[in-house]
């Protein structure tokens, strides 16, 4: 396994993102991550807490605020692997990166749920909303807070930083 780690290591993109002094290189991969984020987590939880927060829902209509947010994940999925081709022993050693994966994918599921229990509500005059659709946001909150805890967190929990370097 480790074999294979180190042959990913040495691919030429992930050594450009991770031995370049050049802003374009990990910084810029890390600010393009961190923008997907905002994009797609960030517009997520806005949108949670604007549902968790109102007793009615007034007729209206999302198609852009989810086009934003597939774009973001775009952005997030693309920076993601250009990281992990950066350090790949470093986060597919690591308990907490798929941790972070698994919360991702039920987290787009809890999207994709809440999006169907809202579409129902679009073309409907103002009504309530429903209390699935509450539980449905609080679950996207906590799972968007444990993805970004656990994001943050595998900078801190890992055993190996890079194979040609062993142990760090």
């Amino acid at each position: 396994m480790m074999a294979f780690f180190a042959s990913i290591e040495q691919n030429p993109i992930g050594t450009w993102v991770r031995e370049s002094p050049s802003l374009l290189a990990f910084p810029f991969i890390l600010f393009l991550h961190t923008l997907g984020l905002a994009m797609l987590a960030g517009l997520n939880i806005g949108l949670d807490a604007w549902l968790l927060g109102r007793r009615k829902l007034p007729p209206f209509e999302l198609a852009n605020i989810y086009r934003v947010m597939w774009v973001g994940f775009g952005i997030n999925a693309l920076s993601g692997v250009v990281l992990l081709a950066a350090y790949p022993a470093k986060a597919l050693t690591n308990w907490v990166f798929f941790a972070k994966l698994l919360c991702i994918v039920v987290a787009l599921w809890v999207l994709q749920r809440l999006k169907g229990e809202l579409a129902i509500a679009a073309g409907a005059a103002e009504r309530d909303v429903s209390a699935h659709a509450r539980r449905l946001a609080f679950a996207s909150l906590l799972l968007w807070t444990a993805t970004i805890f656990a994001g943050r967190l595998l900078a801190y929990t890992h055993h190996i930083l890079l194979v040609s370097e062993g142990l760090s």
